[in-house]
């Protein structure tokens, strides 16, 4: 297994690994050097591993056999499932994005999201914080909550019981979602830990094919990411609401 980069969701995993097997089994773990590869050997040795070692294109590879009674594999498991962190007050799990507290974009994107109608999605959805914003409207007939992560669509269920709401777990760039009337996105522009700005335009491709005409999108985006052009490109109307911290808020009209 390529072990992730986050404690909670590595120990979480390698918990899982240890459970499946039977005594004696065989576990092969790694993981990037500067991403938890240099914690690995210690992590498995907690479960109660002797672990042998190396090192192999800037990797630690780790091999171990499952001991017959590993430790604390139920305590990691808990600390990497699913949970509702305080800051952030909805279900979540480690791994997904932000998902102990609301991400500075989307949180600045919360304050400018007017109140919108008829049918939408919600992009890279997460947990659902935005859709819970734009559930507030009555307008609102139909949500698409739309997310490449099992993990973030299953909270976004617990989170988000109103009936107008549909869950999809996918690749956004193959959705065929169609007419609506708005989308709202907070693209995200890393791929495995390294900085991918074609997602970001994915996502507004995307919206410029699923909206209908005259149709709103209303998306944050890091402030270094250049994403203006393509939003001229694809919209009839594109305006920069605000910028700030980091962060600017883009309203596009189909």
């Amino acid at each position: 297994m390529l072990a992730p980069p986050g404690v909670l969701e590595r120990r979480y995993t390698l918990a899982h690994a240890l459970r499946v097997l039977a005594p004696g089994g065989r576990l092969t773990a790694l993981a990037p050097k500067d991403r938890g590869g240099q914690r690995l050997p210690k992590e498995l040795a907690e479960f109660g591993c002797a672990v042998d070692q190396a090192s192999r294109r800037h990797h630690r590879v780790c091999i171990a056999a499952r001991p017959e009674q590993p430790a604390g594999l139920g305590e990691a498991i808990a600390a990497g499932g699913p949970q509702m962190p305080p800051a952030l007050g909805l279900w979540s799990q480690p791994g997904v994005f932000s998902w102990d507290r609301p991400d500075p974009g989307s949180r600045m994107l919360l304050r400018h999201v007017p109140t919108l109608a008829g049918t939408g999605a919600d992009f890279g959805c997460g947990v659902g914080l935005l859709t819970l914003k734009v559930l507030e409207s009555a307008a609102v007939m139909h949500i698409s909550l739309v997310d490449i992560d099992r993990r973030a669509v299953d909270a976004a269920r617990r989170n988000v019981t109103d009936p107008r709401a549909e869950f999809a777990w996918g690749d956004l760039r193959h959705n065929a979602l169609r007419d609506l009337d708005f989308v709202v996105m907070n693209p995200p522009f890393h791929d495995g830990g390294a900085e991918d700005r074609g997602l970001g335009e994915a996502f507004i491709r995307r919206a410029a094919a699923s909206l209908r005409p005259g149709g709103v999108c209303w998306l944050v985006a890091n402030r270094h990411l250049p994403y203006e052009a393509h939003l001229k490109t694809l919209f009839a109307s594109a305006r920069l609401a605000e910028q700030a911290d980091g962060f600017k808020i883009y309203e596009a009209h189909r």
